[in-house]
């Protein structure tokens, strides 16, 4: 009957074993660095941006977490025994290029090389956020970066209940919302957010009510305001994404001018009617709305859904495009609307994506951030920030 020994010894003849001085070359050329061991020894530290599956769940887990079989990987355990054993198993799995580092984390430790407190969920949050834990572009790392996010929401109505319900429940950690409106019975159609029982309500009472029974994760700043030129600034500095609900042509470009001047993305939606559309206005790597909108149009040319009317899933599509989008930006997932504008009809249930460059003739750029003044257009629209969505 073969020994330990014997099974470890036929392992380690079949799979390729390097030092840790190589093995951080090559970490360092792209290898993905897989740690092998038990929770509680990661837990205690760990090499930075380690794939960590135990030994005993790396059948079950390892090509979700892992797609690409060609791609290089580093196996790491304690001491290189469990590592060498995990390097077999991946080569019976189809990884091509698999290595098991010799003397494990105590080595690497040992020679003072770089490593960390990897940040952990609590078991709650672990099953809470199953479902992204499962996705190789999320993880405990992703799911991390949201619980750390702030995004203000401008508005608690038509956009902002769809948004603000999907970004909370994805775990973002802060969110603000900014409405200066009460809960009205013509808004239950579309701003789900709310209920019979709080018309009458502030929204953004309302609005919190509803978030934190959703995931008490979440912390829910509220700004029961108008946002003006004289706030704006204050308010919406240290958020990381803005979700722009707003619903007038003033609004939309003191929030431009103003996340401009402060480098922060901002995801826009709007909706009319049948229609809606989405794009990322990222200062610092694309184009912004007084790029797709030079000067505003006349007031009596931009009538209000009020004026007009929505259909009241229009809203709830939009605004979870706008979620998605913002995650997106958060975690550095896929291919965000930067330079982008998806329009949607959903009378004909089409979705269109048009180009959208930087306009040569604004000024109005991240790079002249000094010499932005915000100020408010007057009279073309309804002033401030009262999202009627």
């Amino acid at each position: 009957m073969a020994t330990f020994r014997d099974l470890l010894a036929a392992a380690k003849s079949e799979i390729d074993e390097v030092d840790p001085e190589t093995a951080a070359a090559h970490i360092a050329a792209g290898a993905l660095v897989l740690d092998v061991r038990e929770p509680d020894e990661y837990e205690e530290g760990a090499l930075p941006d380690a794939i960590h599956i135990p030994r005993g769940h790396l059948e079950a887990q390892i090509e979700g977490k892992v797609i690409d079989k060609s791609a290089p990987i580093v196996a790491y355990c304690a001491g290189g025994v469990r590592s060498a054993f995990a390097a077999k198993t991946l080569q019976e799995l189809g990884y091509t290029d698999v290595e098991s580092m010799i003397g494990g984390f105590g080595r690497w430790k040992d020679e003072g090389r770089p490593w960390k407190q990897p940040v952990t969920l609590s078991p709650e949050q672990t099953n809470r956020y199953k479902r992204h834990l499962l996705l190789p572009e999320v993880g405990v790392a992703g799911q991390t970066k949201l619980l750390d996010a702030k995004v203000l929401l401008l508005g608690a109505g038509g956009l902002g209940s769809p948004a603000a319900l999907y970004l909370a429940a994805a775990g973002v950690g802060t969110l603000g919302i900014v409405d200066m409106d009460d809960v009205d019975a013509s808004n239950l159609q579309r701003q789900i957010l709310h209920n019979i029982d709080r018309i009458g309500h502030r929204k953004v009472d309302s609005a919190k009510k509803t978030l934190t029974m959703l995931n008490p994760d979440v912390d829910v700043v509220t700004y029961d305001t108008r946002l003006d030129a004289s706030n704006i600034i204050e308010i919406i500095e240290g958020y990381d994404v803005i979700v722009d609900g707003a619903d007038n042509f003033p609004s939309r470009y003191l929030l431009n001018d103003a996340s401009v001047k402060l480098g922060i993305p901002v995801v826009h939606g709007s909706i009319f009617r049948f229609e809606g559309m989405v794009s990322v206005f990222h200062p610092l790597e694309g184009p912004t709305y007084r790029d797709m909108v030079p000067e505003p149009p006349p007031a009596e040319l931009a009538p209000s859904c009020a004026e007009a009317g929505v259909l009241g899933v229009l809203p709830g599509i939009i605004g979870s495009i706008q979620a998605l989008e913002t995650i997106k930006v958060i975690l550095g997932l896929g291919d965000p609307l930067i330079g982008r504008i998806l329009t949607v009809d959903t009378n004909d249930m089409e979705f269109r994506v048009f180009n959208l460059k930087p306009n040569p003739t604004n000024e109005v750029t991240y790079e002249n951030r000094d010499r932005i003044v915000i100020e408010e257009l007057d009279g073309l629209c309804a002033p401030g920030l009262t999202p009627a969505h």
